[in-house]
């Protein structure tokens, strides 16, 4: 089986990385693997690259992305990205794309204008639809729109697709010249059958802490709003935050906030997943994840895009050919 080749960026330490890659097992259920091949990678912070060479297997480029842009290879199949959200989330500054981190959105666009990828997939937050970034989304849909790509948006509630958290994301997907729809990918839980937080973790009530295991919690005493936060065990955890210290909501039955690998579990990480940082940079890297099990998902519906890519491709050479 052939596979695709897919461009990174803004890899964090590689949830969308390996949902796409596929083949690891969640909550008793295996994932299989998805005929892609990452062939480059890139992100800035240092924790979050080895936690991705150590999990994925393959080298990826530390540092700023202007500083590596120039390494990349000179076209593939696919590219995907988490472009920086400070600047555009709800508990951000909301300078939107002109903030100097969300800003970083220009980097995709010159990556896609330099590869000419078959398609790309940008991961946001919720707030890029909110009205004041009305004018930051409608510039982020047009300098794609005008480098020849047909340019879909839509918010996904990563708890529809058995993520144990009720997590909202955007995600922006663009074909080149339209050749092929996006099939936004289909609700697998209804509401009504949602993945609670005890399902998700009871089994690690009685593990004592581990650090290679992640299983480490913050000692930050309770405080108002999110801080004073207590899991409902009958329903997905709240968005799990990368600025989350002192946020992280208490265990649903035991007197201490959710550790790293309760939260690792919220976001859909493997257990044999190991972040390799202390607690603050794990902290970090797991609230800044796409949830694993959700990129997944997604992955069946671009697989399926470049499919049909590759068939209206071919059918296209036939018929030139034929004139």
């Amino acid at each position: 089986m052939s596979k695709y080749s897919v461009v990174s960026m803004f890899s964090g330490c590689g949830g969308m990385d390996l949902g796409l890659l596929g083949g690891f097992d969640y909550l008793g259920k295996r994932f299989k693997k998805n005929p892609f091949d990452i062939v480059w990678s890139n992100d800035l912070n240092k924790y979050a690259c080895d936690t991705y060479e150590h999990n994925l297997k393959h080298k990826i480029h530390v540092g700023s992305i202007w500083d590596h842009i120039d390494t990349m290879p000179g076209s593939c199949d696919l590219l995907i990205g988490g472009f920086p959200c400070q600047d555009i989330s709800i508990n951000g500054k909301r300078r939107g794309i002109a903030g100097e981190r969300s800003g970083l959105y220009r980097a995709m666009v010159e990556a896609v204008k330099r590869m000419r990828p078959k398609m790309f997939v940008a991961e946001n937050v919720r707030g890029l639809l909110y009205a004041y970034n009305r004018e930051s989304l409608e510039t982020v849909i047009s300098d794609f729109s005008e480098l020849g790509y047909d340019v879909t948006y839509k918010l996904y509630l990563t708890a529809d697709y058995g993520v144990p958290q009720s997590r909202e994301r955007v995600l922006i997907v663009g074909v080149l010249g339209g050749a092929a729809p996006f099939v936004e990918p289909e609700p697998v839980t209804p509401k009504g059958a949602w993945i609670g937080s005890r399902k998700a973790i009871q089994d690690l009530e009685d593990v004592s802490q581990d650090k290679e295991f992640s299983h480490v919690w913050s000692l930050a005493k309770r405080t108002g709003d999110q801080g004073g936060r207590v899991l409902n065990p009958e329903r997905p955890s709240p968005t799990i935050r990368a600025e989350c210290h002192g946020n992280n909501s208490f265990h649903y039955s035991l007197p201490r906030r959710i550790s790293m690998r309760e939260a690792a579990r919220f976001q859909s990480f493997p257990d044999n997943f190991i972040f390799k940082a202390r607690l603050r940079e794990t902290e970090r890297m797991i609230g800044n994840a796409v949830p694993p099990v959700f990129a997944w998902h997604v992955a069946q519906s671009i697989r399926a895009t470049l499919d049909a890519f590759e068939t209206v491709t071919q059918i296209d050479k036939v018929l030139v050919a034929a004139e």
